[in-house]
This record gives structure tokens, C-alpha cells and sequence, in this order.
């Protein structure tokens, strides 16, 4: 399967198909969110769907950072539990829209190749508002366990602390460009940070690009919001206008120059990372600590604009 998006008259074909499809609820919310994503789960769901907690699939981090990316062997033992082979098609999606899907896509695809991966565009409440059936039985079927290969990381989808210092350090055109997925304010430094005592900014030679510069914004029939990603042309404006420049534009959609995603804590980042797969830039990474990691370290030179 080549598609990164599906639509829910697509990702209903293929339930319908002989195809091995596994779909995965990756909710998140923020810590500050009195939402409980393993409870909606529970109460309302795609039909034989499944939840895959992205805080739970994870590493642990010296800095106490939640939803890192897990180790291969942690990976490998999660998409055993969910039935899933190295072959079958998993799908995800969010009850936002487009929020938390992209993230766990990034984990499949790029960081482990699972290449039979996609994100249902619009989530659950598209879903939904397009009329397909949803499943509230509080009692969720376990799935038959499978095998699934241990696979290898591919060092090139994140990058590290240690890494991101030395980029900074590097001289243009050497340095890979750094898209900062959280709010303008909070990149500027004029606004707070989510999390008290973090200092917000940015880091040397980053460029801001909010994640929801790259959505569309939506109102089912019943009033519930949701989001879905812009047309390729639309992407290909917001990425131009974020970064300022038509002949640096023109590079990283060419893929002359390599770009590392950002945001708070390594989640819209994969919004990023996404936005970037469907425009056909390849020669991308993602910094799984993101802002929180870098921003804690008392070393971290930290730029503010406003």
C-alpha cells in the first residue's frame, strides 16, 4: 500500500478486503487535557480496533520524557500482542483528526520499516460524520497473538541531543534546517510553555512552522471539530511562507536539504514529518526529544525573538 492517507471509504474497502489490516487507536492527549484516551477508546471505537498507547510503547528517558520512541525489541513485542506481521497493513488513527496518528505512522514506517502503514485522515470523527458504524461494547476482543520480527532502527528517523548542539554549531549549507512544530509565541519565547518552569524559544537556526498551518479544520453534523490535512498544493504554500526563502524552499523539496521536525515533545512533530512524506520529501528526521529534552538541559543555547 503506497497511500500515507486514507479516506473512510478507503480504509473501509480495505477492512473489506482479504488484506491483513490492523487498525490502531493512537489517541493522545495533553497532560493538562481532562480527556482520558484509553476510556473514550473503551466507550467508542472503529469496529476491531485496537489502542496502542503511545506512553506505554515507549523508552524510558533520563529525563523522565514520556512517549519516546521504544527499543526494537519493545516494538517488536507490541505488534506481536496486536496480532500484527511484519506484512500486515496497520492504520491509525486519532480522535482529534490529525494529531497523535502521525506519530505513531513515524514509529512504524520510518523508524522501523513497517512499509503497509497509513493514518485515517479525519480520525474518528470523520469517521464517523460520514456515516460508518462505530463500536461502543465497553469489552474490547483480544486479539490472537502474532509474530513480528525484531526490527532494526533506522538511525536516520531521530535525532539525538548531542546531535541537535552540533547541527546547531555547523555552518549553512552543512546544517540540516530545523522546523519547529509548536505555536509562534512559544517559538518566539512570548509565550509560556506548557510545562511549568520550561522556558520557552527556540533553538540557533530553527524555523517556525506550526503543525496546524499544514490542517484543515472541520465541523461534523454534530458539532464535534476535527481536522484533515491540506491538498499537496496547499502543504507546498505553508511550507514555502514558513521558510522564507524560495531558493532554501525549493531545496528541501528537491531534498538537497535535509530537515529535522520538532515540536514540545516529539508528537506534532510527526505532523511535520508527514506533511513533508506527502509533498515527497524524503531526506527527513524527526527530534524524539523535542523541546522539553532540549530546553531542561542547562547547556541548551536558547534564542528568543520577542
Amino acid at each position: 500500500m503506497s497511500r500515507l492517507l486514507l479516506s473512510p471509504t478507503q480504509l473501509q474497502k480495505l477492512l473489506r478486503s482479504n488484506t491483513k489490516t490492523v487498525v490502531l487507536d493512537s489517541t493522545w492527549f495533553m497532560p493538562n487535557s481532562p480527556r482520558v484516551a484509553k476510556a473514550e477508546f473503551k466507550a467508542k471505537r472503529i469496529p476491531g480496533a485496537q489502542f496502542l498507547d503511545l506512553d506505554e510503547v515507549a523508552s524510558s528517558h533520563p529525563l523522565g520524557l514520556k512517549h519516546m520512541l521504544p527499543s526494537p525489541k519493545t516494538f517488536a513485542n507490541a505488534c506481536g500482542a496486536f496480532g500484527m506481521e511484519r506484512s500486515s497493513t496497520a492504520v491509525f488513527y486519532d480522535a482529534h483528526g490529525v494529531f497523535s496518528s502521525p506519530r505513531a505512522l513515524w514509529m512504524f514506517k520510518q523508524a522501523f520499516g513497517h512499509e503497509n502503514a497509513a493514518i485515517l485522515d479525519g480520525g474518528l470523527p470523520r469517521w464517523e460524520a460520514e456515516g460508518f458504524p462505530v463500536d461502543t461494547n465497553p469489552e474490547v476482543a483480544a486479539p490472537v497473538p502474532a509474530t513480528y520480527s525484531t526490527p532494526t532502527l533506522d538511525a536516520l528517523a531521530t535525532r539525538s541531543y548531542e546531535q541537535m548542539v552540533d547541527n546547531a554549531a555547523k555552518h549553512s549549507p552543512a546544517r540540516e534546517l530545523v522546523m519547529d512544530a509548536r505555536s509562534r509565541g512559544r517559538f518566539l519565547g512570548t509565550d509560556p510553555e506548557p510545562r511549568p518552569g520550561l522556558s520557552s524559544g527556540h533553538m540557533p537556526h530553527s524555523v517556525s512552522l506550526p503543525f496546524n498551518v499544514f490542517l484543515r479544520n472541520h465541523v461534523a453534523s454534530n458539532g464535534s471539530p476535527y481536522t484533515t490535512f491540506l491538498p499537496e498544493d496547499q502543504l507546498r504554500s505553508a511550507l514555502e511562507e514558513a521558510i522564507g526563502s524560495e531558493r532554501l524552499s525549493q531545496a528541501v523539496l528537491q531534498g538537497q536539504q535535509p530537515v529535522i521536525t520538532s515540536c514540545g515533545s516529539g508528537m506534532t512533530a510527526a505532523i511535520l514529518w508527514l506533511g513533508l512524506q506527502l509533498l515527497g520529501v524524503k531526506n527527513t528526521s524527526l527530534y524524539d526529544e523535542s523541546w522539553t529534552g532540549y530546553a531542561l538541559r542547562p547547556s541548551s543555547i536558547i534564542e528568543k525573538s520577542g
